[in-house]
C-alpha cells in the first residue's frame, strides 16, 4: 500500500489518497520513517533482525539440516538467549526448514480411470439469488 501512496503523492497528496485507502496519513508517515530510520522500528523488530542473521549463520554452517530445536540449541550455546517459538516464527519467515527423517507417508494412492461420483448440480450453473443452492463433499 506504501508503494501505491508513493507512486500518486506528487499527483494527489497523502491525506486524499489515505482518504480513500482505508488508512490514516499518520500511519503512512509513521511507516515511511521507520522506513528510512531503522533505529525507530521496535524493540521486537530490531531484535528479529539481528536474530535473523544468527539464525541463517547456524543454519548454513550446519549443511542447512538443523531445524527451530537445534538452532535454537546452538544459538543458547553461543550465548544469544532466544527462545524456541521466536526461533520457529524467523526460520518460518526466513523460509528455512530442517531435513525431515524418512520417507513421507503417502495415505491415498488416486485412480484417475476410476468412477467419480454423479454431477447432481448439472455444472456450470448459476444460482438466481443467494443461498438458492448448496453444495457439500465429503470426501
Amino acid at each position: 500500500m506504501q508503494e501505491s501512496i508513493d507512486q500518486y503523492r506528487d499527483v494527489y497528496g497523502v491525506e486524499p489518497i489515505c482518504k480513500v485507502l482505508p488508512i490514516a496519513p499518520s500511519t503512512y508517515y509513521l511507516h515511511a520513517a521507520r522506513e528510512a530510520d531503522p533505529a525507530q522500528r521496535s524493540a521486537r523488530a530490531q531484535r528479529d533482525e539481528r536474530l535473523c542473521g544468527h539464525i541463517q549463520q547456524v543454519w548454513d554452517e550446519n549443511l542447512q539440516a538443523y531445524g527451530a530445536d537445534k538452532v535454537g540449541r546452538q544459538l543458547r550455546r553461543e550465548g544469544v538467549e532466544v527462545a524456541r517459538c521466536t526461533v520457529e516464527r524467523l526460520m518460518r519467515r526466513l523460509g528455512l526448514k530442517g531435513v525431515r527423517r524418512g520417507k513421507p507417508v503417502k495415505t491415498t494412492v488416486s485412480d484417475p480411470e476410476a468412477a467419480g461420483p454423479e454431477d447432481r448440480v448439472n455444472r456450470p450453473f448459476t444460482a438466481e439469488r443467494p443461498n438458492a443452492l448448496w453444495v457439500s463433499d465429503f470426501t
